[in-house]
């Protein structure tokens, strides 16, 4: 009677080179490739459906070590379990674990290294790489990110909840972004310990409780054509960028930033593009008289509009900051004169209130009122901000 099982020997298994399979017996096969490769399968019938599964190359794998691997995958099948399936498993498990290992300091500077492209302040990542430095990764840095739990983030963020408020709030965003990344990675699971809304809420004080929100100083409206007009006396770029940041209220950043290629004096316009702006959208800013005046007096001396000290680089938040404290205005913040423009846009004006935010570049909080407004409203904004020009410099 002819062997079932066992016909191969470790002699036929070297001495068998022309290309075709060869049984083993019990489902075991050697397969000689035309190229001459040669390795293992294991072939078997589940459900009506006939597979194969490779079990390695001959010079890695030897007879009696293939024999076992086809011998366990039979009392697999006996089981009802395919093993092909379980093979699969076995490899996700291990690579799961695997993975488990990375540390949080590894999966943070992954997440940081993923999304810096779209962050557009470059001070953005160097913030995030400083708050996590100096607070999370003395506690967190080593630790397999799929051990952190809420105890281990309190331990960052508690010691600073009080004192440094701001910081210790972005910091809990931060390490919650890094660890719902390691959780979409595979790395970690369950829920987040550092999410704040049921559940780090119900630890900590709200951030208003303990750090009050303070609004950025701003000049009531009524003193502001003084204070454009002792402005107008000063000579240089620092006081010609602060006028602008003004007459336009655009924010600081959008300013310091202007290109010339961003700005139209023939029309009266500027462009700031979206990878500059807060909300990611491209921003039309209606330049009034005293602006294109403001720029047309301005050398053009490389790619920025307001230049700075350091060749290739514009002014620094810091110059327009100390025009204001040579003016002996320290109580007042270069933000804060967005809050004038809005204050007297409201009280003093009969412009809607869409228009006013969106000289403003507001986002539209309401998803119904953005799908229907897709215009700009920019014949209406240089209206607003003639009118504002006109108040701002006395002619009003």
């Amino acid at each position: 009677m002819a062997r079932d099982s066992n016909r191969l020997t470790a002699v036929a298994v070297r001495k068998l080179t022309a290309p075709g399979r060869y049984g083993d017996g019990g489902g075991l096969w050697l397969q000689v490739t035309s190229t001459g490769s040669r390795s293992w399968l294991f072939r078997y019938m589940l459900r009506g459906r006939a597979r194969q599964m490779g079990l390695g190359p001959v010079d890695l794998v030897s007879l009696s070590e293939a024999r076992d691997a086809a011998r366990d995958s039979r009392r697999l099948l006996l089981q009802g379990v395919d093993p092909i399936d379980a093979r699969n498993a076995d490899r996700q498990a291990t690579m799961l674990q695997t993975a488990r290992g990375a540390s949080f300091r590894e999966c943070a500077e992954r997440y940081i290294e993923a999304h810096q492209a779209g962050w557009k302040n470059p001070k953005h990542r160097a913030q995030w790489s400083s708050t996590l430095e100096t607070y999370a990764f003395p506690v967190l840095g080593g630790l397999p990110v799929s051990d952190i739990d809420t105890g281990l983030v309190l331990k960052v963020i508690e010691p600073i909840w009080s004192t440094k408020t701001e910081t210790a709030a972005r910091l809990r965003g931060r390490v919650e972004l890094v660890l719902d990344w390691a959780a979409a990675r595979g790395y970690r699971d369950g829920a987040n310990p550092a999410r704040w809304r049921g559940h780090l809420d119900k630890l900590l004080p709200a951030k208003s409780k303990v750090a009050p929100v303070q609004h950025h100083a701003a000049l009531p409206f009524k003193d502001i054509p003084a204070l454009v007009a002792s402005l107008r006396e000063r000579d240089g770029t620092s006081a010609r960028c602060l006028e602008a940041v003004i007459l336009t209220a655009v924010r600081t950043s959008e300013a310091l930033e202007a290109t010339w290629s961003e700005i139209d004096l023939a029309e009266a316009s500027w462009t700031i593009p979206a990878r500059r702006m807060k909300g990611g959208r491209e921003h039309r800013v209606p330049l009034s008289p005293r602006v294109v005046d403001i720029l047309s007096a301005l050398p053009r001396e490389g790619e920025f509009v307001f230049p700075g000290a350091k060749a290739g680089r514009p002014l620094s938040n810091m110059a327009l900051l100390t025009v204001l404290r040579r003016m002996g205005r320290e109580d007042l913040t270069t933000h804060g004169f967005r809050s004038t423009f809005r204050d007297w846009a409201a009280e003093t004006t009969a412009f809607p209130n869409e228009v006013v935010e969106m000289a403003l570049a507001h986002a539209i909080t309401s998803d119904v009122e953005a799908a229907y407004r897709r215009g700009d409203l920019f014949p209406k904004r240089r209206k607003l901000m003639e009118a504002w020009g006109m108040y701002c410099t006395g002619r009003q």
